[in-house]
């Protein structure tokens, strides 16, 4: 493998004899669809998180997906989402024949979801609310649940960031009708792709597992193991199964998941520590507030206003650290800037210029830090 290019990636994955040795020894078993091993991964995640059942997807995009088919979102209609979010989110709203219907952050200090535009952007049409947990960072739940219960409304959570993360002793994903993971490389628990559906609604569950496989009664790793020889198809699903290689590398990244989440923590408070009402700096989440426990996934500066990002960057990227930017807004990419109308986003639209994402990983040494601190302060 080549030297990276970066003295300072954004992101970095461990590989060790353990991972490797547990790829092996999945490849050698011969059975590489899913099979026992997820079934494994689901229930050590299930029983991590607190939750009656877990099922696994090809992605964190599939999870978003399928979570809004099973609890009834199709056309007609509207499901509230931050714009201050990966497109994954609305895309799989409109996947579903539903209309996103953009809402707003809290402000620079939160880049959360806001609970008062939330109920706001509630009209008949909205069937759901999709909050998502910014950074790792628990959004106000219990208000948003309170104007979904008044609405009749159903709350689906995406905890792409969030996976150890908690608010007032639950866990992420456990907090909606169903909770949505992602295992991206570049997330707290990598697999490269892959990703988990949560809930404790049985019929939501055996939605999931239906839509995930084709809408298939039985699986192949069912009649291989000769506990049954057909099936029915009951549901148009999709595939989105994800495969044992994956779910092996997702059971040790499980077990290595709150040591990472800590050490993330550590590294976040120091460039807190250092960078935060400095030369006009801010770091969101300053005061998450009691009972709410990030996974410290992201770590995000707001810019001073009138500093060019793409100058600081770029002189970043000079020193061979590498940044990136979570997220354009997602109302502003041409998808949807053309879609229609749209509800005003202030406080998301005063922060989109400024946002800049700073290496976070486990294993950074101090030296790295330091590194990323002296030249973040040079370029402001």
């Amino acid at each position: 493998m080549s030297e990276s290019r970066w003295r300072v990636p954004l992101s970095e994955i461990v590989v060790d004899d353990e991972l490797v040795e547990a790829v092996l020894e999945t490849i050698r078993s011969g059975w590489w669809s899913m099979g026992p091993q997820v079934a494994d991964f689901e229930r050590e995640f299930a029983a991590f998180c607190g939750a009656p059942h877990a099922v696994a997807v090809a992605n964190g995009s599939a999870a978003l997906h399928l979570a809004l088919i099973a609890v009834g979102c199709g056309p007609g209609d509207e499901v509230i989402v931050p714009s201050l979010n990966f497109v994954a989110a609305a895309n799989s709203i409109v996947h579903t024949g539903a209309e996103p219907v953009f809402c707003d952050i809290v402000g620079p200090e939160d880049l959360n979801l806001d609970p008062g535009d939330v109920e706001a952007a509630v009209t008949p049409r909205t069937k759901a609310i999709l909050v998502m947990h910014y950074g790792g960072v628990p959004c106000e739940i219990d208000a948003v649940a309170d104007i979904a219960e008044r609405h009749r409304l159903v709350v689906v959570e995406d905890a792409a960031h969030a996976p150890g993360a908690s608010f007032g002793g639950r866990m992420c994903g456990t907090l909606g009708r169903v909770g949505c993971f992602s295992f991206f490389s570049n997330k707290n628990l990598p697999v490269g792709e892959g990703g988990m559906t949560l809930t404790g609604d049985d019929e939501v569950a055996k939605q999931l597992r239906l839509l995930r496989s084709h809408g298939m009664t039985t699986l192949t790793w069912d009649r291989h193991r000769g506990h049954a020889s057909s099936y029915d198809v009951v549901l148009p699903g999709f595939n989105y199964r994800l495969d044992e290689v994956r779910a092996v590398l997702g059971l040790v990244q499980l077990r290595r998941l709150p040591e990472e989440n800590e050490a993330r923590g550590r590294i976040l408070a120091r460039y807190r520590e250092a960078l935060d009402g400095t030369r006009g700096l801010t770091m969101p989440f300053g005061a998450i507030g009691e009972g709410r426990i990030s996974s410290n996934h992201l770590a995000v500066v707001v810019l001073p206003a009138g500093v060019d990002r793409t100058e600081v960057r770029s002189a970043l990227d000079a020193d061979r650290i590498q940044t990136s930017v979570h997220y354009p807004p997602i109302h502003t990419f041409t998808q949807y800037r053309l879609a229609g109308e749209r509800r005003p986003l202030p406080q998301t639209e005063s922060v989109a210029d400024r946002l800049l994402t700073l290496p976070l990983f486990g294993r950074m040494s101090a030296d790295q830090v330091d590194a990323v601190i002296e030249a973040v302060l040079n370029a402001i």
